[in-house]
Order: C-alpha cells, then sequence, then structure tokens
C-alpha cells in the first residue's frame, strides 16, 4: 500500500527523497520503496523519518482499520 501521508510530509517539507534518504542514511531507492509500499523499513529507520520531518510514527506509518 502506498505511504501517501509519508510522500505528502516530505513534500511539505520541501524535501526530495534525496534529501530525506541522506538527513537519514539510506539511498532514495529505499525511500521511494518505501513511499511505494515496497518496502516495510524497520522500526529506527521510521522513528529517523519520522524526526527529520517532525512527525510522529501515528501521522506516518500506523494503518488506519476500516
Amino acid at each position: 500500500m502506498e505511504n501517501l501521508r509519508l510522500k505528502a510530509a516530505r513534500v511539505a517539507k520541501d524535501m526530495s527523497q534525496q534529501d530525506l534518504a541522506d538527513a537519514v542514511g539510506v539511498s532514495h531507492q529505499t525511500i521511494n520503496a518505501i513511499e511505494n509500499g515496497d518496502y516495510n523499513p524497520t522500526i529506527r529507520l521510521c522513528i529517523a523519518i519520522c524526526r527529520t520531518l517532525g512527525k510522529t510514527l501515528d501521522e506516518l506509518f500506523w494503518e488506519e482499520n476500516g
């Protein structure tokens, strides 16, 4: 499932996938795969992304039920 909340938060900070990748120490392909729902990041990476974007885990990664 595509992570539109992550993409929206990244764009709102005026960051490219490469900018975010550099900030959290991964490749831009990893950020792309997370946004496309093709990669399930570790909790450590999720936290790093949240800190960089000023969001909580719930705001970016918690899947809504229903």
